[in-house]
């Protein structure tokens, strides 16, 4: 099977990223299970640490994959959704799965569906095919980012040595949901019996449902583990960080966002938790300088400065905003918001949470300028209701068509000293690098 003949297989299947009426979380691992069987269980051929959260999980993925290398192991990396290539999904060592490797798992996968009672969805042939190369490309470990959720995730066929969780805030409620602690259990559901459980979300409403995980060992963010001093420094930050075996002051990250120290934080507590001991501080310093998070508040130009964010819920925005401000505030005149979401989002809080408010244009952080665009998915909102929201805000808007036409827009329209903020959805963010041309994260 070559690469055109595994995209076409994997089309023919479920895609519930792709869908546009959400469905209740199947809970079922039975099938992930089967084709793990009938592959040998590769999934427990090397040891996993498991992260999940409302957000952040995909930088703290990128984290501990960056420690796990500087440290000099073989680091596997499963994470979704992609930005621009199906490839990025699964790395070795932070270099996306090679074409080749990609089809031939796929392919693997394809010669057993038969063997199934019922066909795997799109994300189970992927997950099952990342663990499978994982296995055949011999990692000394695997980082898992799971989909969605945690207990009924297609990756919770695997045995957390580690089991991280980012936060929990009310996102996909209506496949997770309802309440705060229905998604909170969901989410711990990746614990296991001897899983070292690294937990960063502090509401202590939700404490005793993280405690009853039974987790051999707990491990609390500001107890064990916590960044301290954060600060801002030239191109990203400047953060203490401490785990139970060391302190680490004046590190270096060259990514924006305080909340990045927090994720710095919690990924060096996973790796501690997985090795059992402290990290020199010199690996530390060296994973760390070289972390990419694309996609993450990424800097793609700076006439304007052009910034590209995948938050796509109001926790999400208000943290991007307020990192925005921090960063760039003082050396802005004004905010050109591209956006576009997908269904399910109330467009008008989602704006309000980017600043795109007419009573907060005085804010250094407040967007001046709404382009609305639709995500290249089947989940779109109109664009049209995207602008109609900000309008009704206060603020003025620009409908488009497409991401690329989006983007076009509003460089054309932002000043010189403005910045162009290019939000709302991960499908928005990689459309949006590929039309700008910014180096591709991988193959593909």
């Amino acid at each position: 099977m070559d690469l055109a003949a595994a995209l076409e297989y994997l089309a023919g299947h479920v895609n519930l990223e792709r869908e546009v009426a959400p469905r209740a979380a199947a809970r079922r691992l039975d099938r992930v299970h089967r084709l793990m069987e009938l592959m040998g269980d590769p999934q427990h051929s090397y040891p996993v640490i498991h992260i999940t959260g409302t957000n952040g999980k995909g930088s703290v993925a990128r984290m501990v994959t960056a420690l796990l290398v500087a440290r000099g192991l073989r680091a596997g990396t499963y994470t979704s959704p992609h930005l621009e290539h199906l490839n990025e999904r699964m790395a070795w060592n932070g270099e996306p799965i090679p074409d080749e490797d990609l089809a031939d798992v796929i392919g693997a996968v394809a010669e057993l569906e038969p063997l199934l009672e019922s066909p795997p969805t799109h994300f189970e042939i992927l997950t099952s095919a990342a663990f499978r190369w994982f296995a055949d490309v011999a990692v000394d470990v695997a980082v898992v980012e799971v989909g969605l959720g945690g207990r009924w995730d297609a990756t919770n066929v695997a045995d957390a040595q580690v089991a991280v969780l980012t936060n929990v805030s009310l996102d996909h409620a209506e496949t997770i949901g309802p309440a705060l602690t229905d998604i909170a259990t969901e989410k711990s559901g990746i614990v296991k019996p001897a899983s070292t459980f690294v937990l960063a979300e502090t509401n202590p409403a939700l404490r005793p449902i993280f405690e009853a995980a039974g987790a051999s060992e707990l491990w609390v963010k500001g107890t064990e583990f916590r960044c301290g001093g954060n600060r801002l420094a030239h191109d990203g930050r400047v953060v203490d960080l401490s785990t139970p075996g060391a302190a680490y002051t004046g590190v270096y990250l060259p990514v924006h966002g305080p909340y990045q120290g927090d994720n710095a934080a919690v990924a060096l507590a996973a790796v501690e938790a997985f090795f059992g001991a402290p990290l020199a501080g010199e690996v530390v310093a060296e994973a760390f300088a070289g972390l990419r998070l694309p996609g993450r508040l990424e800097v793609v130009s700076r006439h304007p400065v052009t910034v590209l964010d995948g938050a796509h819920n109001p926790a999400g925005a208000l943290a991007a905003t307020a990192a925005l401000d921090e960063a760039f505030g003082p050396a802005i005149t004004g905010r050109v918001l591209v956006i576009g979401m997908l269904q399910g989002r109330d467009p008008v809080e989602m704006l309000r949470c980017f600043g795109a408010s007419g009573d907060q244009r005085s804010r250094a952080g407040g967007a001046r300028l709404v382009v609305a665009c639709p995500p290249p998915s089947p989940r779109a909102l109109p664009a049209a209701e995207v602008a109609a929201a900000a309008r009704s805000l206060g603020t003025d808007a620009e409908e488009t068509s497409s991401v690329p036409e989006a983007v076009a827009t509003a460089l054309a329209l932002a000043g010189e000293q403005e910045l162009v903020h290019v939000t709302g959805s991960l499908y928005v963010v990689g459309a949006a690098r590929a039309a700008l041309h910014s180096p591709a994260p991988g193959p593909g």
